[in-house]
């Protein structure tokens, strides 16, 4: 599977290129042009319980599958948000923590699950309960609103993030969700409130733009009734 993101930023796109035979899976509505040698499916890959546990994350139940099955071809993929897309090539030997929403499309050795956080970090990470957990081996692509920054963490190297701006994390990263101050009243009053604590060693990839802020800022401008 060749690949390329165009428009890097915040309208970024994917060209996929498959071989004849060759499969690629994406969020369900990704797809926006596709060679007439491929077939597109709906799936919901894993099988039923896979796909609650999807939609309990806050990714959609089914996904599409497009295959090579007359020649080769070419497909363009692009996330529902505007931002930037990022590659992620997976060896099999850790899973990948993604924020909701935030996978776009992978090879089709890939596995994307959910994982159950402890209660705290459910009620508090502002992921919810649930987080997309994507396993295996071979390319994955993020989606992100805005454009996405990696935070490379040494060895015992610590990073406070605005879990707003999360993107995705290996899953043998430790962190712990706390308050932004020292105190609740200075983390309200902040803006920041609750925020996540990572310790490296590990790479944190981070979204420019924080998407409950952008909708907070629209509502302003919104008349009531």
């Amino acid at each position: 599977m060749k690949y390329e993101v165009l428009y890097q930023g915040a309208f970024a796109l994917l060209r996929v290129g498959l071989n004849r035979g060759e499969k690629v899976k994406a969020e369900s509505g990704a797809m926006v042009s596709m060679s007439p040698t491929i077939d597109l499916t709906g799936t919901v890959d894993g099988g039923l319980m896979r796909g609650f546990g999807r939609m309990l994350s806050g990714e959609k139940f089914f996904f599409q599958e497009m295959t090579a099955a007359r020649g080769n071809g070419e497909v363009l993929l692009a996330p529902a948000a505007m931002g930037d897309i990022q590659s992620i090539e997976l060896d099999g030997s850790y899973t990948l923590n993604v924020q909701k929403d935030g996978f776009l499309a992978g090879s089709d050795s890939i596995q994307v699950n959910t994982k159950m956080q402890n209660l705290a970090k459910g009620l508090f990470s502002g992921e919810g309960f649930f987080i997309v957990e994507i396993s295996g081996r071979g390319t994955v692509f993020l989606s992100s609103y805005g454009a996405i920054h990696a935070i490379n963490l040494a060895p015992g190297e610590e990073v406070i993030v605005d879990n707003g701006h999360l993107v995705a994390w290996p899953s043998y990263m430790q962190y712990s969700i706390e308050k932004a101050s020292k105190g609740w009243f200075s983390s309200i009053t902040s803006g920041e409130a609750l925020v996540c604590r990572f310790r490296g060693e590990g790479v944190i990839l981070v979204q420019s733009r924080n998407p409950a802020s952008f909708g907070s800022w629209v509502k302003q401008f919104i008349p009531a009734r």
